[in-house]
This record gives structure tokens, sequence and C-alpha cells, in this order.
């Protein structure tokens, strides 16, 4: 199985921005931590972070026929981007959203995803063990998510 982990905006700043909302660590730390989560269930990944919305979409359109599931934090995307939302539904993958902050204790406009209209989960309030738990996710499902859907 082959996962892409994308990032959406601001999210390079992890460990200096608002700490007390999404910690200390930095994405680095989060991109070790999931390269031996996936390593442990023999998952191959490619993490990546984009301040650009457009490329961010690159990404997922790039991503067809060679992805078997993508895990998006989508960050501030999230609320707004019907460009994403549109992107993940022209490829079809199995999609996971997640949010280190749970997002529905935060500001009202933030309670909206266009990303959770196609993500067959959503994982929000974890910190950065979302991440562990949307690859486990995969692992998991596999046989519903991805072979089900005559990827395998």
């Amino acid at each position: 199985m082959k996962l892409l982990i994308l990032n959406g905006p601001n999210l390079n700043m992890l460990g200096k921005r608002e700490p007390e909302i999404y910690g200390k660590e930095t994405l680095e730390d989060i991109k070790k931590k999931c390269n031996l989560e996936a390593k442990k269930l023999g998952i191959s990944i490619e993490f990546k972070q984009s301040n650009s919305e457009s490329e961010l979409v690159t990404w997922i359109q790039d991503a067809l026929n060679k992805f078997d599931g993508i895990v998006i934090n989508p960050a501030a995307y999230t609320h707004t981007s019907v460009a994403i939302l549109d992107a993940l539904k022209s490829v079809q993958i199995p999609t996971v959203e997640i949010h280190l902050s749970n997002v529905f204790q935060r500001e009202e406009f933030r309670h909206h995803s266009y990303v959770s209209l196609q993500a067959k989960t959503v994982i929000s309030g974890a910190g950065s063990n979302g991440y562990l738990l949307a690859i486990n996710a995969f692992k998991l499902n596999e046989n519903i998510w991805i072979k089900k859907n005559g990827k395998k």
C-alpha cells in the first residue's frame, strides 16, 4: 500500500506557531513518526507540505494511479477550498482528513469542511497522533477502501 500525506498552509510553522493549540512538534518530527509507523505496517508513504492551494491540487491530481490513499491535513484550506474538494472527487482515491486541533472547539468558521464531503473519515483533535491514526485506518480498512474499489 502506498499513501500520499499532504499538509496545507502554515503547517511548516509547527513548533513555532501557536504551540498551545498545535503543540511543540515540528512537521519534520511528525514526518519521522509517520515514516516509523508506516514502516512498521509495511506501508510506503510520501510526505509533502505546501502553502499553495494550486500545488496541493496538482499533487492530488498526480496521485491518480500512483497512490492507494491520501491523508490530508488541509489546514486553513479545509474551510475554503472547493478546488481541493474537486481534485479529491476527480481522482476518487480514498482519503482521510486530519486536524491537529479539535476544530469543533474552535471558531465557528472552522466547523465546516469542504474536504469532509469526500473523506472516508475525519480525525480531529488527536494532535500529531492523528497522522498515525490515519495511517492505521488505511491498514485496517484496506479490504474495504482499497481492494473493494478495484485498486488491488
